[in-house]
């Protein structure tokens, strides 16, 4: 494990990675635009769930299969982009859409679920795989402990501090959408702005290296 002085330089470097606005909190910032702050919890949930899976393909070596193929790494990378773009696209189209009773059953409303939206937006975002490959190592001692388990326990600490920048977002967010959800018009511009965010946010992610 970490001596005392790495412990202070990975947390300081872990909590300045969670405040620093990323693919994950921006997407938790429109869900709960959106959706107020129950939307905006459940995201934050599932970006944690995706994140933790990373965590866990680190300890495992397997993040490390990532970041070696370029082609890999490209090919996750656009299709977390198109995955945004298209959620973005749905919130669009669904600008209208006050809760009713979905004909499409519990499997389409499992599929948008916020939860399960976010885990496959993060899950599709390589650069979180890459920023545990590159932050990890260096807190790592297998002569005194083994690495996996350093992984897995480092990762879920910065895990868990992303979650709690994300949470503040959500509930910060969740009370402005319940402003908006007093006025109907406003309400439908809202939720195009969050669309739109969203498709802006998987264009960006789509583009950067």
């Amino acid at each position: 494990m970490p001596t005392a002085a790495e412990w202070i330089v990975f947390l300081g470097t872990a909590a300045l990675f969670a405040l620093s606005p990323g693919p994950g909190v921006l997407y938790v910032l429109a869900r709960s635009l959106r959706g107020g702050r129950a939307e905006g919890v459940r995201s934050v949930l599932g970006n944690a769930f995706g994140a933790s899976v990373h965590v866990l393909a680190a300890a495992l070596g397997l993040s490390a299969l990532l970041a070696a193929s370029t082609v890999a790494f490209t090919v996750v990378k656009i299709a977390g982009a198109a995955y945004l773009v298209y959620l973005g696209v749905q919130a669009i189209v669904r600008r209208h859409d006050d809760g009713e009773a979905d004909s499409g059953g519990v499997a389409r409303r499992w599929a948008r679920s916020p939860l399960l939206q976010g885990m496959i937006a993060e899950l599709l975002n390589p650069k979180t795989a890459l920023y545990f490959m590159a932050l990890l190592p260096h807190f790592v001692h297998p002569e005194t402990t083994p690495a996996p388990l350093v992984f897995t326990v480092l990762g879920l600490i910065a895990v868990f501090l992303a979650a709690l920048v994300d949470l503040a977002v959500a509930v910060f967010a969740g009370g402005l959408s319940s402003w908006f959800s007093r006025n109907p018009r406003w309400r439908v511009r809202q939720r195009v702005a969050a669309g739109l965010s969203m498709v802006g946010l998987g264009g960006f992610v789509a583009v950067t290296e």
